[in-house]
Formats: C-alpha cells, sequence, structure tokens
C-alpha cells in the first residue's frame, strides 16, 4: 500500500511540474496589460509552425492582424514571452536612440553547446561583440566590394557560359532556382570569403558543396527539432551540449580555414578576402575606420554603419573557434539565405513580363556602355531600377522578424501616459514581416511594385518602417555584399536569358509551413532561354 502511494505522489509530482514547466509564463502579459493571443501548453503561440500547418512568415502577420491598433503585443516563442513592437516611432527609439539598454539578441546556442554559433558575430554579447563588429567591418568597405566584385563576375560569366551550353546540347531545361543559385552562392563564398576556387555547375559532387549542403540543410527535420529544442527546453539542450550541425562538417570547415592560414603565413599570400582580415585580426591591435566603411552606397536596401567616421583600434586577439565561426556565419548567410532571396527575385521577374522587359533594356543599355569591358562594382550601382526590383523583393519577401534582449531595465514612456518597463533578460521582437506588409506603410502590399522605390517615391517611405537588413547598429553587417551578389547574378541572367516558367512552377507561389525560415514550398522551377 506504501509502495503504491508513493509510485501516485512521484506521478503526481511529475504530473504538477510538467503543468508548471509548460504553463510558466502563461499570464505574464496578463499582468503587464498587454493583448496577446492565448498561448499552448508548452507551443505557446508556436504550435501551428511547429505542427507543419503555417510557417513563421504568416503566423507573426496573423497574430498582429488579430491587434490592428496596438502599439505593443505580446507574443509567446514557447513558454517566453516576446513584446512585439507594432509601432515604428518605438522601433526606433528601442533599438537606434537606446541601444544602449537593448545590444544583444536573444542567446540560442552558447559557445560551450556550439563552438561554430556560439560564437558567431549574431550571438555575441557585449563589448565582444563590438569588438568583432569593428574587426569584421573592413571586409565590407567600397574598396574590398569592388576587389570582391572582379571575383563574383567570373563566376556569373562561368554561369552564363554552362547555362548556354546545357542548352546547346540538351535543350532547354528546367531548373530549381534556389539549388542553381546555392550553386553560385558557393563558388562565390569561396572565392570571396576563403580563397577556394570551385566550379559547383560542373564538379556537382565537389567537397565544399556536399560540407555546405550538409551543414545547412534548413529544410531537414533533424535541424528542425533541435532549433525547437533550444527554444523549447535551452538549459537541458544547453547541459546536453547537443550541436546544432553535423560534427563532421564543423570539422571539414575549421580545418579548411585554419589549413588556409596556415599557408598563407607560410608563403607569405595575401588576398582580398576575409580570411586575410582575420588573420590581421588575430594579431591583434587592428585599426577600423568607420568612414572607409560607408564610402560607398550599395543601394536603397543597404544599412549603414553607425558612428561614422570614428577610428578604432581593437586590442583583442581572437582564438581559432571565434575566427572560424564568423567564417561559418558568413558561409550560413551566403550559402543559405542569399540563395533563398535570389530564387525569389527570379520568381518576380519571371512572372512579371513587364518588371523583365523594362530590366532587359537598362542591363542591355549599361551592357553596350561597357563595350566588351566586363561589369565593376561601380557600374552595378548605377542600375537604378534593378536596384529598385531588388528592394521590393526584399519588402515582400524577407524575413519574419528578429528579437533584442534587455540589458538594463527600462521603461518606455508613449502615448502621453502609457508606459511599460523591459527588465533585464526580457526581450522584445522586431516583425519585419507585419512592417513590410502593412498597407498603412506600403499601399496594396502583396503587390509586387518595384515603382514604391523610385526616386519620386522612395522619399516618403519611413526607414523604420522598411527593414530587410535590421535596424539600428546590430544591423546586417554584411547588407553590402549581399545586395552585390543578388544584383550581379540577376544582371547576367537577365541580359543573357529570357526568364520563362514551366509547367512544374507554382503560380502563385507559397510559403512551406516550416519552423527553420521563409522558403518557398515547391521550389522556383524556371527555365532559361538564351536571348542569342
Amino acid at each position: 500500500m506504501l509502495f503504491e502511494f508513493l509510485i501516485y505522489a512521484v506521478l503526481g509530482l511529475l504530473v504538477y511540474y510538467i503543468y508548471q514547466f509548460g504553463t510558466k509564463n502563461e499570464n505574464f502579459f496578463l499582468e503587464r496589460g498587454l493583448k496577446f493571443r492565448k498561448p499552448v501548453f508548452l507551443f505557446g503561440n508556436n504550435f501551428p509552425v511547429v505542427s507543419l500547418k503555417n510557417n513563421l512568415f504568416d503566423l507573426m502577420r496573423g497574430i498582429c492582424r488579430d491587434f490592428p491598433k496596438e502599439k505593443l503585443i505580446g507574443y509567446y516563442d514557447f513558454r517566453t514571452p516576446f513584446v512585439v513592437v507594432l509601432d515604428p516611432e518605438i522601433l526606433k527609439q528601442l533599438t537606434i536612440k537606446e541601444f544602449e539598454n537593448f545590444t544583444d539578441h536573444v542567446p540560442i546556442l552558447s559557445e560551450d553547446s556550439d563552438p561554430l554559433f556560439g560564437n558567431a558575430l549574431f550571438s555575441l554579447r557585449g563589448h565582444k561583440w563590438k569588438d568583432m563588429r569593428a574587426t569584421l567591418s573592413p571586409a565590407f568597405t567600397g574598396s574590398k566590394m569592388r576587389l570582391m566584385c572582379d571575383l563574383m563576375v567570373e563566376i556569373c560569366e562561368q554561369m552564363v557560359i554552362y547555362l548556354k551550353d546545357d542548352v546547346a546540347k540538351n535543350g532547354l531545361q528546367i531548373h530549381e532556382a534556389k539549388k542553381l543559385i546555392s550553386r553560385l552562392a558557393i563558388d562565390i563564398i569561396g572565392t570571396c570569403a576563403f580563397g577556394v576556387k570551385v566550379d559547383s555547375l560542373k564538379d556537382k559532387e565537389n567537397e565544399f558543396y556536399v560540407t555546405a549542403s550538409n551543414l545547412i540543410n534548413l529544410s531537414g527535420l533533424s535541424l528542425q527539432i533541435k532549433l525547437a529544442g533550444y527554444r523549447m527546453f535551452p538549459k537541458i539542450m544547453k547541459r546536453l551540449k547537443i550541436p546544432l550541425f553535423p560534427e563532421g562538417s564543423r570539422n571539414f570547415m575549421k580545418t579548411l580555414i585554419l589549413n588556409t592560414i596556415r599557408t598563407r603565413e607560410e608563403k607569405n599570400i595575401k588576398r582580398p578576402d576575409m580570411i586575410n582580415l582575420l588573420m590581421d585580426a588575430q594579431k591583434g591591435d587592428l585599426i577600423y575606420n568607420a568612414a572607409e566603411t560607408d564610402s560607398a552606397s550599395a543601394g536603397f536596401a543597404t544599412v549603414e554603419e553607425s558612428e561614422i567616421g570614428r577610428t578604432t583600434m581593437i586590442k583583442r586577439s581572437w582564438t581559432d573557434d571565434e575566427l572560424v565561426a564568423q567564417c561559418f556565419i558568413f558561409f550560413l548567410a551566403g550559402f543559405e539565405g542569399l540563395s533563398n532571396i535570389t530564387s525569389f527575385v527570379i520568381y518576380e521577374i519571371m512572372v512579371n513580363k513587364d518588371v523583365q522587359d523594362k530590366l532587359y533594356k537598362e542591363v542591355s543599355r549599361i551592357e553596350k556602355d561597357l563595350d566588351g569591358k566586363s561589369l565593376k562594382y561601380d557600374t552595378l550601382q548605377q542600375l537604378k531600377y534593378l536596384d529598385m526590383v531588388v528592394s521590393e523583393v526584399l519588402r515582400k519577401w524577407g524575413g519574419p522578424f528578429v528579437d533584442r534582449i534587455c540589458t538594463k531595465d527600462f521603461t518606455l514612456k508613449y502615448d502621453g501616459n502609457k508606459e511599460y518597463t523591459f527588465y533585464k533578460g526580457e526581450s522584445f521582437v522586431i516583425p519585419i514581416t507585419v512592417y513590410h506588409h502593412n498597407p498603412e506603410f506600403f499601399p496594396n502590399p502583396e503587390k509586387f511594385d518595384p515603382e514604391r522605390f523610385s526616386d519620386e517615391k522612395n522619399g516618403s517611405i519611413n526607414s523604420s518602417t522598411y527593414i530587410p537588413f535590421g535596424i539600428g547598429p546590430r544591423n546586417c553587417i554584411g547588407s553590402r555584399f549581399a545586395l552585390m551578389e543578388i544584383k550581379a547574378i540577376v544582371y547576367y541572367l537577365v541580359l543573357n536569358f529570357h526568364i520563362e516558367q514551366t509547367d512544374k512552377t507554382q503560380i502563385p507561389i507559397r510559403l512551406a509551413n516550416t519552423f527553420a525560415g521563409l522558403m518557398s514550398e515547391k521550389g522556383v522551377h524556371v527555365q532559361f532561354r538564351p536571348r542569342y
């Protein structure tokens, strides 16, 4: 009898513990006076995404539509409460004016649980983040972009030759845009960041591409389960030190980078890439001049560095893991993120014939002016309509949201007599997709309309409502590089090919119901018909 009682008591305590664990914070916003959508046990507001019935893009917009007149609302990321900031002026205040109170992102992985992600710029905090940001910034100056553009152009020209030869030998082929662009992206990252030359269109199973595919498979179920695990049970996942990415692929990346560094040191090799910059940083005493970083404009969507004109001496020596992590995050963004958004650019050009025709007129005029010379970075900046097209794709198909965590208690005052206090450790969400699809900021937001970003109209766009690369000092450091790469690829595709839909093309395109990010449901199937 006593034994049975003990069993029931233990089971009762276990049920009670699970209940307390799963319902923790469910009254958080009720007590704070913010409106919110009722959370689901354990899953918060994320259950539709975890159950693959929705995606983060549509989920976030749907939640915010529930409260059209609110400037701050509550959102449950599993068991963790986040404030969603829906007012652009409040957003500007928190991310720019009060940046020192909200300097960091919400930590997902620690250095111990995953040395690659945990040490990457996105994950770093406080002074360590500031030093690494300043260390990496010289890699994205106008002068560095000009050198990298030449490397990109060479790869884009390779792409044109490959696609034309393929049509000549096999007739028109159907390509899945993201898979095609991911091969170009790997080649560009390889040469611009790591000094590695590969041709992934011809050599489809080269180790660099295969490793990237294994390392960064956002559609894979294993990675999505791990991501959900770190959001639901962060302490348990960190204690178990479950890595987000395969160990073999991580070791390949680390070995490649460190061997490249050693070879360059031994042979005194200098290249205009990230590896060389990190080699200089490892020695310490790196000088960073913010004015040079801002010396070139790359288009409407480009974010600017803060503290223009300031020269900083960075006295910090970085470990091997810290340096490798920066290459990894560049690798991740360039391979997955950039190939994904470029596939949406290709989709919009394909289904909007008038846009493609106007774009062709612009690029063919520039090509004629080049008179046989290769495309240059400064010439790429002259393509105003191309910039408008890319800017509009980033508006319509930009990421769902980013976050900030409070590092010092701060009381926000708004609407005259309202207050909300963020305490240290609490967080807010910047719902990028909500701003970009708000008809108050962008009329008829579902329409693809590059003219929103024309010289006549873009002056009316509030910079706090168009944030494809984030906002404030914690914005995306690689926006200039990303825009250059997208534009170079699109330039050569439109110049040389009619971009056409196929029987497999999904129109209108739908988003995949996934927890890992923004991606098309069935891919972007396209064919490239040579113009001449």
